[in-house]
């Protein structure tokens, strides 16, 4: 039964080539990273490469590294902020981030022994929250672009209190731990699902949503139970606790014609409606309010393949913030506030904070 991705096809007419060069930002704070990630990638006699900003600073400490590519169109013009480099300065680039992840030992964050997390935070003054932002209704784009949802006015509240300002960053959810561990953000606040896994490597709070992995199906398939799939292609997100939950049902899983991954649920419930894919696996929380909201003719079969719990993931040595954060949630609870954010955006309150 394979597994394909649908992150994204290039160009028509254009291949894909496996070259990639590096960025090295280097900011006032005297402290640069080298972004390092891995896309879609066109021939150089179509599109020419570019590396943005000199690569000076490398004696200064290294955060994090990944893999960034620029691309331009043969006929345009060249950008004053950017360097064009030769193939030979750009696998010199290539080798110092191979030499600087070496010596980044799994992450940007310099493990001293002593958790400065909560004083660190107050002293920059930003709060930064990974999401995905197109999961409604935790974190998503309104029609202004904003980003808002149920988990975004939570945190809102928990920063007001804190006394500092929330930045909701914006992250590719399947490397959301890498995004944590490398200090681009401060947690991951979004219907994050915790799994035996995730625990052990994230330093979690308390529960504040309960969750389960359901399956969509177009109302009019005739489809009623996990079994009618059998032989059936299914969607689901890439890297999300639907993978997890398709991954622990075996018998399900083998059943299966074809499994197609998406960049999100939104994309794989657009699929779903256009035949695309027989059914989406999604967090039931998250399907329940899409269908309510499009009002798309869809269904959520009964059997459920798991059940779970949010909550919200900090690396594992801030504690100190983990724990101001749940000490906020909870006076929340208890004066009204997290009932009040719940009724807004479920019609009822279906949190579990303090319950």
């Amino acid at each position: 039964m394979p597994v394909r991705s649908c992150a994204g096809n290039p160009p028509p007419g254009v291949g894909r080539y496996a070259f990639a060069a590096a960025r090295v930002d280097v900011p006032d704070s005297g402290v640069f990273r080298i972004h390092f990630f891995a896309d879609a990638l066109f021939p150089l006699k179509q599109y020419r490469l570019f590396v943005c900003t000199p690569v000076s600073g490398l004696k200064k400490t290294i955060v994090s590294c990944t893999v960034r590519v620029k691309f331009l169109q043969a006929d345009e013009g060249f950008p004053p902020e950017c360097k064009e480099y030769s193939m030979k300065k750009i696998t010199a680039v290539l080798l110092l981030c191979i030499v600087a992840a070496g010596i980044v030992c799994a992450g940007g964050k310099k493990d001293t022994g002593v958790d400065n997390s909560l004083e660190d935070l107050k002293a920059r003054g930003v709060f930064v929250l990974g999401l995905d932002d197109s999961f409604p209704p935790m974190g998503y784009r309104d029609e202004s672009n904003n980003i808002v949802g149920y988990d975004i006015d939570l945190a809102a509240e928990v920063c007001s209190r804190l006394g500092v300002t929330l930045k909701c960053q914006p992250i590719d959810w399947a490397a959301k731990e890498q995004e944590l561990n490398t200090g681009n953000i401060d947690c991951i606040w979004n219907g994050f699902t915790m799994t035996p896994e995730r625990k052990e490597a994230l330093a979690f709070t308390d529960a504040y949503l309960d969750n389960a992995q359901v399956v969509i199906v177009r109302r009019d398939s005739g489809y009623k139970t996990l079994a009618d799939l059998a032989g059936k292609t299914i969607g689901l997100q890439a890297g999300s606790s639907a993978s997890d939950a398709v991954n622990a049902s075996p018998a399900f899983k083998d059943s299966l014609k074809e499994i197609v991954e998406f960049k999100d649920n939104l994309t794989a419930l657009m699929d779903l409606e256009i035949k695309g894919v027989d059914a989406v696996v999604m967090d039931m929380v998250v399907g329940n309010y899409s269908i309510k909201q499009t009002g798309k003719d869809f269904v959520v079969l009964d059997e459920h393949l798991t059940t779970e719990e949010y909550g919200i993931g900090f690396r594992k040595g801030d504690i100190k913030l983990r724990d101001e954060v749940q000490r906020i949630l909870n006076e929340m609870a208890a004066d009204g506030t997290v009932a009040a954010i719940s009724t807004k955006w479920f019609g009822t309150d279906i949190s579990v904070i303090g319950k």
